[in-house]
């Protein structure tokens, strides 16, 4: 059976709480490497101080999204091929998720330059961000996994944008690697761009899109091969009959509900942003106009 390396995103759900200085808005300003170095000791100085009390990475993370992206392994063996599933994270570069003995400590950290506990407010800095922590804490990079076999990756604008220096490194090597959603197209990868007309036939949230796609193209293999003419047909043949435009047909919320809402999902998710938590209320089928949602957000939260 062939290697073929599976590649995902982490998400904000935790299986703690993190601590405040596992939170990347606690860290001290200056430049992306000296806040990236800063990270770097946090976390290993949590995961020495935790030992074997700490999840493994399988364990660490929770949400729809991460339960679709272990499934990934089962729809990659039935294709054929041995798999091993890598986490891309923010806070922990790019890690191997088996064996359970890899551990890490609860965080926030992302790529959103919006969220509260974004490690960059660009572009540009993420993907130094990244640089820095593939360098200090990564146990992989892009290419490396594409030396040892095919490479399937589901991820989000943000990640592949930050990523991109690796995911050009990938595509340079001329072998089987597949971009699931992300930004552009990448010489030498083949993309397959998120579609939300899929929803409806694949189901989950939106968060979770692109591992269902990515599962769904797997389970289209035709011949143990990631990315053979005939994969690439019964796919586009089955995508193409099946994409719809979505229709929006959410339930209304009232007031009381909304702010029941937005208290569950601050607790779960600590500095979670606004714009984020609207869009988990509308990804969960839920109905609220954005204005009225902002002023219900700033008397929960105590804003002015």
């Amino acid at each position: 059976m062939r290697q073929l390396s599976l590649v995902v995103t982490c998400t904000d759900r935790k299986v703690d709480t993190p601590d405040a200085a596992l939170c990347a808005r606690n860290l001290p300003k200056g430049s992306v490497k000296e806040r990236s170095s800063n990270w770097q000791k946090r976390i290993q100085t949590a995961t020495a101080r935790g030992g074997a009390s700490l999840p493994s990475l399988t364990d660490l993370y929770r949400g729809d999204h991460w339960t679709r992206a272990r499934r990934l392994t089962v729809a990659a063996s039935a294709a054929g091929f041995k798999t091993q599933l890598w986490v891309a994270s923010a806070g922990l570069g790019l890690q191997p998720v088996e064996p359970k003995t890899e551990t890490a400590p609860a965080y926030a950290a992302t790529f959103s330059t919006r969220h509260a506990d974004s490690v960059a407010t660009s572009a540009a800095e993420n993907a130094q961000w990244w640089g820095h922590l593939q360098a200090g804490s990564g146990q992989a990079q892009l290419q490396e996994l594409g030396q040892r076999g095919p490479v399937l990756m589901a991820l989000s604008e943000a990640y592949a944008s930050a990523m991109e220096e690796e995911l050009l490194a990938l595509g340079s090597l001329g072998g089987e690697a597949l971009l699931i959603g992300g930004l552009r197209e990448i010489p030498g990868i083949h993309r397959v761009r998120s579609d939300a007309g899929l929803r409806h036939a694949l189901g989950g949230t939106l968060t979770s899109l692109n591992v269902r796609m990515a599962e769904s193209w797997l389970q289209h293999s035709k011949d143990g091969t990631l990315i053979s003419p005939a994969t690439r047909k019964a796919w586009n043949e089955w995508a193409t009959a099946t994409t719809k435009p979505e229709q929006y047909n959410r339930q209304p919320m009232s007031d009381d509900d909304v702010i029941v809402f937005i208290k569950r999902e601050t607790a779960k998710l600590p500095g979670v942003s606004r714009t984020r938590l609207l869009r988990a209320l509308r990804d969960d089928g839920k109905a609220c106009e954005q204005s009225r949602f902002a002023n219900l957000y700033k008397r929960t939260m105590g804003e002015r």
